[in-house]
């Protein structure tokens, strides 16, 4: 058998309204036969008080009757021997005690459930000890323990099927988070065969351009006629790769990723826009570029200023008060880029000086670098405060 509800357990509005309402009810039941019994078999002035809270003792609990099973059980078993003794009826704890018993079976825990039952019985068979002067009906107390035996059975099948429709329940989440998590593989398995494909026709394409181009270079003075075919060659490769790229980066699109913008994408050209909203939020940074600027293929150049934007993020995220410079080194064969601050640093810093944080921001800046076969390094600084270079060389013939 399952644990069971209960103790813990938060219960809904519901419930706590249902069962205030039937304790209400069995309680003015009660009352009411408490009130209206016959003058010869009525409770003495001195305890009817006494005998109206017993009857009060008796139903209220009823309200609680899911969190305490138990408990509830106990007192009005007890509470309704001793109405007994005070000579009210017997059939006057008949509802409750029956509440009483079903709670424990469906909402008690399984030993408290099987005493709750022991304790029901022994509580009936000591009723005829409290009516000394009336003879035992032994028919009749055998009746009232088969009525409790039917009511405990009741409530542990009530258990039993909340149990198992809990099991279901969590079963069929189950099922739906594999059935998601199936669907999500099969997606990225899916847009990783795309990516291939992509893969596959840039590198053709580009293939094709290039041999094309270099035969019209090496024929345009021998034979011009054949530089016309060569362009047209190139053109028709080009634009099948383009129409192509439309496709699959259509597919590769995010659902609900919002379209590209057409506004070109930022390079180190725009440092200065983005310096000045990095100023709005308080963080002051200097500017220094060695070397003279030259024009970058615009994949680096992209690179280099998301590297410079993401460094700078981290230092108004992570370093507190803080001033930062960013350097811009322009050299024959690379170009390199360095942000430091003053600030209180990072403490997670991998061992190599590579991967400074398991962030993503840091982890996309190394994607970013490896592309062009580059270095990063990130790492808190000696004096304080943290750095991040990055080294992306121009050279385009690496394999």
């Amino acid at each position: 058998m399952s644990e069971r509800a209960g103790g813990s357990r938060r219960l809904p509005a519901s419930a706590w309204v249902f069962d205030s309402a039937l304790a209400l009810l069995a309680a003015g039941l009660a009352t009411a036969q408490f009130v209206s019994m016959p003058a010869d078999r009525g409770v003495p002035g001195s305890r009817f008080v006494l005998g109206y809270g017993l009857v009060l003792l008796h139903t209220l609990p009823l309200a609680v009757r899911r969190r305490f099973p138990g408990a509830v059980l106990a007192l009005v078993v007890a509470s309704g021997l001793a109405g007994i003794a005070l000579f009210l009826p017997p059939f006057f704890v008949g509802p409750a005690i029956l509440v009483a018993v079903y709670s424990v079976a469906a909402y008690g825990r399984r030993w408290v459930s099987l005493a709750g039952l022991a304790v029901a019985e022994l509580g009936l068979a000591a009723v005829p000890l409290t009516r000394f002067e009336e003879p035992l009906d032994w028919l009749v107390w055998v009746q009232f323990a088969g009525i409790f035996g039917a009511a405990w059975l009741l409530g542990l099948f009530a258990h039993n099927y909340r149990a198992h429709a809990a099991r279901l329940e969590e079963r069929t989440a189950e099922l739906e988070r594999a059935r998601e998590a199936l669907a999500r593989r099969a997606v990225v398995e899916e847009r990783l065969r795309l990516a291939r494909e992509l893969h596959d026709v840039v590198a053709h394409a580009m293939s094709v351009i290039a041999v094309q181009s270099g035969v019209g270079a090496h024929v345009a003075d021998s034979r011009p006629e054949e530089v016309g075919k060569a362009l047209a060659a190139i053109e028709a490769t080009s634009r099948s790769a383009l129409t192509e790229l439309r496709r699959l980066l259509g597919v590769l699109r995010q659902d609900g990723e919002p379209q590209a913008s057409l506004t070109p994408a930022p390079g180190l050209a725009n440092l200065e826009g983005l310096l000045a909203e990095v100023a709005k939020a308080g963080l002051a940074v200097r500017l220094r570029v060695e070397g003279a600027p030259a024009p970058l293929p615009a994949g680096l150049d992209l690179s280099a200023y998301r590297i410079i934007q993401e460094a700078l993020t981290n230092v108004v995220k992570h370093a507190g008060p803080a001033h930062a410079q960013v350097t811009i080194r322009y050299r024959d064969h690379e170009v390199a880029v360095e942000v430091i601050d003053d600030g209180r640093g990072v403490a997670a810093v991998a061992t190599d000086g590579r991967r400074g944080r398991t962030g993503h921001g840091l982890i996309g800046m190394a994607e970013r670098v490896a592309v062009f076969g580059g270095d990063l390094e990130v790492g808190p600084r000696p004096g304080g405060g943290f750095r991040v270079a990055a080294r992306l060389p121009l050279a385009a013939d690496r394999r």
